[in-house]
């Protein structure tokens, strides 16, 4: 079986990381798994960019500048900390579908200002699958709505841009989501999410509520991701070995989806002592005017680098207003390291109260210091989670789960003869 992923990026972001080592796990079942991205970052020899000519190159630049006039005439009105705002046409990519290599399976991933979706859907032949990182497949350009749920009817009137008018662009993005989901035959498209919470989003979503979805959790290398030694990883990371630390991560650490300032006022209300330290992971600084110690660890691109920051932690913190099934969250119980959470999206599919870290209600600042205060002097407690945190990324989110799961997905699609894209 051959299959053809389409990403942005190869391992850049989330959902590169997420759709890589999808791709990782299917070549090591033994599938024919290739990927085409616009920007690659790995040495994976199974991984392409389209070749462009420099004719290419200035069409897209230009088409760039048109197809964002129209977003950033909402520039002065748009609150900031969002995440991004995109629509599904690329008229550079028009001929995309063309430069794929054969495949049985086409699957799609995060593919804003790469993939022209309208002509792609309207002339792939192979079986199609759109794997959903985000919201953005059914709603008008936003790929988290937080509290809108305007994406259950014609979106307009949007939040994101700031807008009062039910005819803004967002509204334009959705109609032309319908029209382009409207000419899709018949059992051709299927969407994948990692969490039941997104395929329940998905399926109350005006352009989606039709459509096939089915649930397939992200999988990891728990042989990368794993416990090390807690002393030995603070002292290569350069984190004070006696101090009882709290993590935090996120690609962009300001984010406001990210809820970082739910976690430093609940931090701020707590009787602090000198042992307690906030470790930060992730682009972005933490303000500097605030009374709680915190060491950041920046970026790290390594894997092996994220696993010791894990490691080193005693709780991993993640108060996200919003998510899908964060890659953050497996990677620290496949480290050991238990979690505690806002009980939102897929979050909630991962951790188990009371066996694997805690959950708490969206934006509770003080059940979330509670949550915090009452695991961190209990080491007996945290060694108990610690080990259910480990056993769950094993048995439920190793990558060969995840494969075998997927391949079992894509058989069930190539029962239904077509022709190779």
């Amino acid at each position: 079986m051959k299959v053809v992923h389409l990403n942005v990026s190869d391992i850049k972001g989330g959902a590169a990381r997420a759709a890589f080592r999808l791709h990782q796990g299917l070549r090591q079942a033994g599938l024919d798994s290739s990927m085409v991205v616009a920007e690659k970052y790995s040495d994976d020899e199974h991984v392409t960019v389209p070749l462009q000519d420099k004719i290419g190159y200035y069409q897209r630049r230009l088409h760039y500048r048109q197809l964002t006039s129209q977003f950033w005439r909402y520039a002065p009105s748009r609150p900031i900390g969002l995440s991004p705002f995109t629509q599904p046409g690329a008229r550079r990519n028009k001929a995309l579908v063309n430069k794929l290599p054969a495949a049985d399976i086409v699957n799609l991933h995060w593919i804003a200002h790469f993939v022209d979706l309208p002509t792609f859907l309207a002339q792939c032949r192979a079986p199609l699958v759109w794997t959903l990182h985000d919201m953005n497949a059914f709603t008008g350009g936003c790929h988290y709505a937080l509290d809108c749920l305007r994406y259950r009817e014609q979106c307009g009137a949007c939040p994101q841009l700031g807008s009062d008018s039910s005819e803004d662009y967002s509204r334009k993005i959705w109609l032309a989501k319908e029209e382009m989901y409207r000419r899709v035959a018949d059992g051709t498209l299927h969407f994948v999410t990692p969490s039941r919470w997104l395929a329940t989003e998905a399926s109350s979503s005006s352009l989606l509520r039709e459509m096939p979805i089915s649930v397939i959790p992200y999988g990891l290398d728990t042989t990368l991701f794993r416990p090390h030694d807690k002393t030995e990883a603070r002292t290569r990371l350069n984190i004070p070995i006696a101090k009882q630390v709290v993590l935090f991560t996120a690609d962009s650490i300001t984010s406001q989806r990210k809820g970082l300032n739910y976690l430093l006022s609940a931090l701020q209300e707590m009787e602090w002592d000198s042992d307690i330290l906030l470790v930060s992971l992730g682009a972005g600084k933490i303000k500097e005017d605030i009374s709680i110690p915190v060491k950041s660890l920046g970026h790290l691109a390594d894997e092996k680098q994220m696993a010791l920051a894990y490691s080193a932690a005693d709780l991993f913190v993640i108060p996200s207003l919003q998510d899908n099934l964060p890659l953050t969250v497996l990677e620290a119980m496949a480290c050991g390291t238990p979690v505690v959470g806002f009980d939102v999206g897929g979050i909630a599919d991962m951790v188990r109260p009371g066996i694997s870290g805690q959950l708490v209600p969206a934006r509770n600042i003080s059940l979330l210091r509670q949550a915090i205060a009452s695991l961190l002097p209990d080491q007996p407690l945290r060694a108990a989670m610690a080990r259910n945190c480990r056993q769950i990324a094993l048995s439920e989110y190793g990558l060969s789960v995840q494969a075998q799961r997927t391949i079992e997905f894509y058989q069930s699609l190539l029962n239904h003869e077509r022709d190779p894209c």
